[in-house]
């Protein structure tokens, strides 16, 4: 967590900082840390803020056990983004809010299922 300053200034509890090995009553997830702007216990994560539909992840601080920094994504315009993989303990519950077009009908489920099949298979890979 070297260059992730949000990171290193909530509480982390019991979150190993980048030393050992991950623990295996975890699930990954990369993506760009940010502060929840009401709830000082949770923290949000953009899930790949470089995609056509970036993702917003909610979980609760207590349930992070573990944080890598890895490369950061770079924008078109040589803009960098710090990213994190978090490791979030099974069981615990994380809000998946994604974005959707207003039209009538909404396609939403559709792509919810999409995403849900790409986590699952990064979970996987990423073990």
């Amino acid at each position: 967590m070297k260059g992730n300053i949000y990171l290193e200034t909530i509480p982390l509890n019991s979150i190993v900082k980048s030393a050992g090995r991950p623990p295996k009553n975890a699930v990954p997830f990369i993506g760009y840390p940010r502060p929840h702007p009401s709830e000082k216990d949770k923290i949000l994560l953009v899930y790949d803020p470089l995609g056509v539909n970036p993702s917003l992840m909610e979980f609760k601080t207590e349930d992070l056990l573990f944080v890598e920094d890895i490369p950061q994504a770079v924008t078109e315009s040589g803009e960098g983004i710090p990213l994190v993989k978090i490791w979030v303990r099974k069981g615990a519950r994380g809000v998946l809010m994604e974005p959707f077009e207003v039209d009538d009908p909404i396609q939403f489920i559709n792509k919810s299922r999409d995403k849900q099949g790409r986590l699952l298979l990064e979970g996987k890979t990423n073990k």
